[in-house]
């Protein structure tokens, strides 16, 4: 049963609003893989031996398959990972970067990995700038300029080669042979064809299109046939991203076109084991990605903010419950713009941003009725707080859970839809444009409209702030729930709302990932809720408040996994996308 706001229990549209949702939840998981040829998709969204949610069947297909044949949760987060790069290369892949968590079940731990992009050695400050000073076009997003050194293939060698039970070749095979093979096209990728300039680059022409000129269509097949050798490349051995003959043609290609990665870069990049953020919430430690993901920290603080609310008296989307939360939201993305950055660049108050007695400090700031327009929120005061605490709408998501108890919580990217929107000729890869991540200019927004200062200016060799939050619940030593979502600056606020549907709300996995969401970043001062998903009362309240309330589409595409007191799994994937979920 779905819970009825208390304030408003006659909300005829809140009602309609679920039954769009569950509509949209039939057709992308029932009619959708049907019509790509799953004629009878063989795994059920709950199990108890393993299981695998991802953003497309065909990737939580193969990573449920590593389960099958004897890997564990590594295995299948690599593989899956692998898959999503050949059927999702709009969202993430190869020619990008990401995080993860790896909580290993027999001794209650986690262990995060940094395998997000570095900015190029050549990189600087003023790149994206005229000589007047202002922001070039386009420049930080389109084209081999913008492009910063990828880390997904280094980052899953080295999680696998540290912590999986199979030889990597057989992990990586499943997407090779998937590139060659081909699959139909979804409406998904037909669309994200048509938004991006992807065919405006001629390597990507002679695979996204039919003609050369016509992008594919629902229904076409996609074969990636030098993504496949790339991949292939790969199995045999990965260093060959980095320092063989991929490496080279990336290098070469980069040198032809502008663009600022080289020889160099690639030989240079490491992946980086950092320690999780972790804090409790309600009896259960939440744990998420440290900075340079921006992620972890600012869920914990929304979480911290939000503790002292009385969720069950008021009820779900109650006004008061709403209000809270946007000024919680408010709060952490005005930290965010001033703090956050790459650790290993400057100095990020992480202990204080998260600590229950900041959120104590910043509470106070929170009139419970009234909005505090942003122009008004600036960014609060932890240098105290750090003092006393020394002793931090593309991507892809994926979640998985093994027979031992083992888990990961992988996210990772290309950045916008395509990334730069250009192919490394002769390879298949899509390269990233996550040189956007960075504040090109202090107060200038990026694509997603977050703006930033000097903690997150460009420097060789430095790492973007993200807002991929790859986040694993556990309660009484035990695996409690994996989840995750794209979306861009709505990532963070997409993951707190699910994990608020699990903990507080008693939601099932379903519930959880489709429930109706709202979102707010500081600036611009506009909170945004999805079209039909709250009713006419609870937002005319909020405006009332002085909220300034944008309906929009849907946004994000997340999925989730939760272990039940009794040991079963059910997982979810969003019914915004087109997503599947494994398990046996």
């Amino acid at each position: 049963m779905w819970i009825i706001p208390a304030y408003n229990r006659k909300a005829v549209r809140h009602e309609l609003a679920m039954v769009r949702i569950l509509l949209s939840f039939f057709t992308c998981i029932v009619v959708l893989p049907l019509a790509q040829g799953a004629e009878a998709f063989p795994y059920s969204d709950r199990g108890r031996s393993g299981m695998v949610a991802s953003a497309h069947p065909l990737a939580s297909q193969i990573g449920v398959e590593t389960l099958k044949q004897g890997g564990n949760a590594v295995d299948a987060a690599v593989a899956t990972t692998l898959a999503i790069s050949v059927v999702e290369p709009f969202s993430a892949g190869i020619g990008g970067g990401g995080f993860l968590l790896f909580y290993e079940g027999k001794t209650n731990t986690i262990k995060a990995l940094d395998f997000r992009e570095r900015a190029p050695l050549a990189a600087d400050p003023q790149m994206y700038l005229d000589q007047t000073g202002k922001v070039l076009p386009r420049a930080s997003t389109v084209g081999y300029r913008a492009v910063a050194t990828p880390g997904t293939v280094a980052g899953l060698y080295e999680v696998q080669r540290r912590y999986g039970a199979l030889p990597w070749r057989q992990v990586v095979e499943p997407a090779a042979k998937l590139a060659a093979e081909g699959f139909p096209v979804s409406w998904r990728l037909a669309q994200a064809i048509q938004r991006s300039p992807i065919l405006q680059d001629a390597a990507a022409r002679d695979i996204f299109s039919r003609d050369g000129q016509q992008g594919l269509e629902v229904g076409d097949r996609l074969v990636q046939r030098d993504l496949a050798h790339t991949l292939h490349q790969i199995g045999n051995n990965p260093k060959s991203f980095y320092t063989g003959t991929i490496a080279r043609a990336i290098a070469r290609t980069m040198a032809q076109q502008g663009g600022l990665v080289t020889l160099t870069d690639l030989e240079q990049y490491r992946p980086i084991w950092r320690e999780p953020v972790c804090g409790t919430f309600q009896q259960v430690t939440v744990c998420s990605m440290p900075p340079p993901s921006s992620g972890g920290v600012h869920l914990l603080q929304m979480l911290n903010l939000l503790a002292e609310t009385d969720f069950k008296r008021l009820g779900w989307h109650h006004p008061d419950v709403l209000h809270r939360m946007i000024e919680g939201m408010r709060i952490a993305y005005a930290d965010r713009a001033e703090y956050l950055g790459d650790p290993d660049f400057v100095a990020v108050p992480v202990a204080a941003l998260i600590s229950p007695a900041y959120a104590q400090q910043r509470r106070q700031d929170i009139n419970p009725k009234v909005a505090t327009p942003s122009n008004q929120r600036r960014p609060g005061n932890p240098d105290r707080l750090w003092q006393l605490n020394r002793e931090s709408n593309d991507t892809s998501h994926l979640s998985v859970v093994d027979q031992q108890g083992n888990a990961v919580s992988l996210t990772f990217t290309v950045n916008l839809g395509f990334g730069a929107g250009v192919v490394v000729p002769g390879t298949g890869i899509v390269l990233n444009n996550e040189m956007d991540d960075f504040a090109i200019a202090p107060g200038v927004p990026n694509a997603f409209g977050l703006v930033g200062n000097q903690a997150n200016a460009i420097a060789p060799g430095k790492t973007p702030l993200s807002s991929m939050t790859p986040t694993i619940a556990t309660e009484q030593g035990k695996l409690r729930l994996v989840t995750g979502s794209p979306g861009g600056s709505t990532i963070i606020t997409t993951v707190l709302q699910v994990v608020l549907n699990v903990l507080v709300y008693d939601m099932d996995a379903r519930q959880a990932i489709a429930a109706p969401r709202l979102h707010h970043q500081w600036l611009p001062d506009q909170v945004r809720v999805e079209q039909f998903g709250f009713d006419s009362l609870t937002l005319e309240n909020l405006r009332q408040r002085g909220h300034q309330i944008e309906e929009s589409n849907s946004w994000g595409n997340g999925n989730i996994i939760v272990r039940s007191p009794d040991g079963w799994l059910q997982g979810a994937a969003d019914p915004r996308g087109e997503g599947a979920v494994a398990g046996f």
